[in-house]
């Protein structure tokens, strides 16, 4: 479902495959996004950003649709989670500490997630084969991030 926000500014910490989804998602929402990355990746984050906008401008689109905030400041954070009046949303991506402090300073809305669970579940129908793969992948390929799953749910038939 496409929902009209606006500016979507979103702040993540080093993964910078959170670039190009956040770019994406925006995108095909119909929203503009200004992203901001951890300090880790931001060599790859703007050479993510080159290609983003190298890919709007062949399809027509303003190149300024999406935005990568280009310094590693904190302060550049702090900027933009004060700026309603440019920037119509705010989702932090990340660690406890970043949505608790995002969630304490910002004057932008802030669409948020604090302590989540991540299921995966299998249904009485699922090819068993394949859930099964589904599962240990969810599991184990990148144990450390936030979308990694944490409860099995299995169907009792």
């Amino acid at each position: 479902m496409r929902v009209l926000l606006g500016v979507i500014g979103i702040i993540y910490e080093s993964r910078p495959n959170v670039t190009i989804e956040a770019a994406s998602l925006c995108l095909k929402s119909g929203n503009a996004a200004i992203l901001r990355g951890g300090s880790e990746a931001i060599a790859s984050n703007q050479a993510l950003a080159n290609c983003i906008r190298a890919g709007l401008q062949q399809v027509g689109l303003p190149t300024s649709a999406v935005q990568v905030v280009d310094t590693t400041d904190r302060a550049a954070v702090g900027a933009l989670i004060t700026m309603p009046e440019f920037v119509d949303v705010i989702v932090p991506r990340g660690g406890k500490g970043l949505i608790e402090r995002i969630s304490r300073e910002a004057q932008v809305t802030v669409i948020k997630h604090l302590d989540g669970i991540c299921h995966v579940y299998i249904d009485q129908f699922a090819d068993l084969s394949k859930a099964t793969n589904i599962a240990i992948n969810a599991k184990t390929h990148r144990y450390g991030t936030c979308n990694t799953m944490e409860t099995l749910l299995v169907h009792e038939a």
